[in-house]
């Protein structure tokens, strides 16, 4: 007798995640508005420093990011040693779940937060837990209240994909003051570079203060390296040290590393990236609201636009946006069945969305 080889209890139960689309069959010009990518595309000098490596691809790459590492430490301010790299804060996520949740163990988000929380706590046989929202924005009472003993780790996006909606520094501390030492604290701080608020802190203080918390970051949003898959995490050393001996000892390609210091050197793209974005996220927010759609107050590059329920529903814009060479985001994954995240893109890009959901919200 024969059988297939069979995957552990729970591997199936998962519902693959599944980004947005990139392109429309017979489309040569697609508007990608569905991913939250840059809209002013990589620095210069990454990509500069990017092309430098090919002739050394042959060459294993600096498994401890040193360079990548230090030159983190100094733009933020941090300790090197209590940094590590991984391909994406993906990984980071993944890793941080796979060392310390398992069978039997809880892994806790909130009900519209990033999806890879609950896929990674499933990965690893742990319980993925859902606490409600409160106007579409992380409740801290609400995540403190579903804390039981066999919690592992609370992940809380902040700025969070998909609604755009952020917490308060001092909501962030009675977040982690409300939770018991032994259990891990992740702030994805993926859209911080984005935020402009008196209010908002990216991790870093708490980071500092406590034991049990760690920063992700990534280079996939304002520095345009998506394709690259970089990201970072900061924490306390001994949780820096548990995630160095499960990584894998190559894990992030030279092209990578050198890319990602030339992109954290060039402060003036940085500066670029979020000054398009402060100026294009409001005009869009404006344009929508203005035909009586509803929006979450975001503060990162996107925003989520409500759809009424019926003939001109969420799902009913995405493909008439779609028949237009538009890609947006459907969030029914995350949820939110009649909502729509769009990025936010070029000048050219936004006013063709505003004038395509125009003519959608018309019946044109």
């Amino acid at each position: 007798m024969t059988a297939d080889p069979r995957p552990r209890p729970g591997i199936l139960d998962i519902a693959p995640y599944v980004g947005g689309e990139a392109k429309i069959e017979g489309v040569a010009r697609v508007i990608r508005l569905a991913s939250n990518e840059s809209a002013l595309g990589p620095s210069p000098r990454a990509m500069a420093a990017y092309k430098a490596l090919a002739g050394d691809m042959f060459r294993y790459p600096d498994g401890h990011s040193t360079e990548l590492r230090a030159v983190l430490a100094r733009h933020h301010g941090l300790d090197p040693a209590r940094i590590v790299c991984g391909a994406g804060s993906d990984e980071l996520i993944s890793l941080l779940i796979r060392c310390y949740a398992g069978p039997g163990d809880e892994v806790l988000y909130s009900r519209h937060g990033f999806l890879m929380y609950p896929i990674g706590a499933q990965a690893v046989g742990a319980t993925p837990v859902a606490a409600p929202e409160t106007d579409l924005t992380f409740d801290v009472d609400a995540v403190l209240a579903r804390v039981t003993p066999r919690t592992r780790l609370v992940f809380i996006a902040n700025p969070n994909n998909p609604t755009g909606t952020y917490v308060s520094r001092q909501e962030m501390r009675r977040l982690h003051a409300g939770l018991p030492p032994s259990v891990v604290l992740v702030i994805d701080a993926a859209y911080a570079e984005f935020v402009q608020r008196n209010d908002f802190e990216p991790g870093i203080e708490l980071v500092d203060a406590a034991r049990n918390v760690v920063m992700t970051r990534t280079f996939s949003k304002i520095y345009a390296l998506a394709g690259l898959r970089l990201g970072w995490a900061y924490g306390p050393p001994q949780i820096v040290d548990v995630l160095d001996r499960v990584r894998g000892p190559f894990n992030v390609s030279s092209a990578a590393q050198q890319a990602g210091i030339a992109a954290v050197e060039d402060v003036a793209a940085l500066d670029r990236a979020r000054e398009h974005n402060d100026i294009w996220r409001p005009w869009l927010e404006r344009e929508l609201r203005g035909l009586g759609l509803t929006l979450s107050p975001s503060v990162a590059n996107f925003v989520l636009v409500h759809f009424s329920p019926g003939r001109r529903d969420a799902a009913a814009a995405f493909e008439f946006l779609r028949g237009r060479g538009i890609l947006t985001r459907r969030v029914g994954g995350y949820g939110l069945p009649e909502h729509l995240r769009i990025t936010i893109g070029t000048e050219d890009e936004m006013r063709a969305v505003a004038a395509a959901v125009a003519a959608f919200v018309g019946g044109a």
